[in-house]
């Protein structure tokens, strides 16, 4: 494919991207691309997934930009619209949906060579990972996902950090679903409310919030009785090349 010029602005598909050995075909990040480091060190930033620099993008006459529903702002596709001739949307709801995440970029980036058996070799480990979790009786538990404080934060069930959780048997509270975008995703916790005394476990996340142990008390006090653990919050939110990784992360956390 001549000519092939990709900016992503979506941290793990950045990622993804260099991991099916588009490395050089890719112009542009944004500053939240920082994996694998050293590969993309020398990839030019355009600014934030909320913020983009529409003006450096265009300099940079991407062929191809890929955007995600949940991370990146309708009104900077519309811009991109204006002067890129592929856009790439992708949004993965469920690990599952990453089969169709790799679908999508053989689709686009298949003809150069590597590229589809990367991803096919990658749609394996996956399935396998997947297999894993569906093989083992989970007993169940109700976990509250942490991703930020002042105030707590949490994560929707409809999103892709609770759909992962459920394969190891966990059900994200608060029993709410946050639409296919935007704050509703991510509720804001009171700290009052009934259902907090029932939890058996909170995740607190790596990322967006770099939770750490002296955190620990703090989230222990919304749920006296829950077992409070640090994750890491890539293995856990990050599509793409973690998304098995971050399954068998999950079933050691919980057969512990």
């Amino acid at each position: 494919m001549t000519g092939l010029r990709i900016a992503s602005l979506v941290p793990s598909i950045t990622e993804l991207l260099v991991a099916l050995g588009l490395r050089e075909q890719l112009v542009a990040r944004t500053g939240f691309c920082i994996h694998p480091a050293q590969l993309v060190a020398e990839v030019p930033k355009v600014g934030g997934t909320k913020d983009v620099n529409i003006a450096k993008l265009r300099k940079l006459a991407p062929t191809h930009v890929i955007v995600n529903v949940d991370e990146n702002r309708l009104e900077t596709v519309e811009a991109l619209r204006e002067f890129v001739p592929h856009i790439v949307v992708t949004h993965p709801q469920a690990p599952q949906d990453n089969l169709a995440l790799l679908d999508q970029m053989s689709e686009h980036f298949g003809s150069l060579p590597g590229v589809a058996a990367r991803a096919d070799e990658m749609a394996a480990g996956l399935r396998a990972a997947l297999a894993r979790c569906r093989a083992v009786a989970w007993p169940g538990e109700r976990v509250l996902y942490l991703i930020w404080r002042e105030p707590w934060m949490t994560v929707a069930r409809d999103t892709y950090i609770s759909r992962m959780l459920a394969e190891v048997g966990w059900q994200s509270w608060p029993e709410v679903e946050g639409g296919p975008q935007g704050a509703a995703r991510y509720p804001v916790l009171r700290g009052d409310e009934p259902w907090l005394a029932a939890i058996d476990r909170i995740l607190l996340s790596s990322e967006p919030y770099r939770f750490g142990g002296e955190h620990v008390r703090l989230a222990n006090e919304l749920s006296p009785r829950a077992r409070v653990q640090l994750v890491d919050g890539e293995l856990l939110s990050w599509y793409g090349p973690r998304a098995a990784t971050g399954l068998d992360y999950l079933r050691s956390l919980a057969s512990a």
